[in-house]
């Protein structure tokens, strides 16, 4: 059974988007492409997208450990941190909506 996610209910379920919720959800960790395959994207198509979002600033690279590269979402990013608000706003409505209403 395939999981389902709010956040991109919202914004739509495309690869850049499920890279984005992937590293949004992790905002303090650094992940190797190979870590990002549990986005559930292919190989090809991370390698396709991760340097366009480099190019535009929306993630960045933070070390190597190896031959491997780490990256994460870019926190001083305008663009990213309005998609980390906006992923924030979603979770809280969405919660907000399904808690029971405990009576005083």
């Amino acid at each position: 059974m395939k999981e389902t996610s709010i956040f991109l209910d919202y914004v739509g379920d495309n690869p850049r988007m499920r890279i984005l919720q992937y590293l949004i959800e992790g905002r303090e960790l650094d992940y190797t492409l190979t870590d990002m395959l549990n986005a559930g994207v292919s190989w090809g198509t991370l390698n396709s997208l991760i340097p366009k979002l480099l190019e535009l600033n929306i993630i960045v690279k933070t070390r190597k450990i190896g031959r491997a590269t780490l990256y994460k979402i870019n926190k001083d990013n305008i663009i990213s941190k309005k998609l980390i608000e906006l992923y924030d706003k979603i979770l809280v409505e969405e919660t907000e909506k399904h808690l029971i209403k405990i009576p005083a």
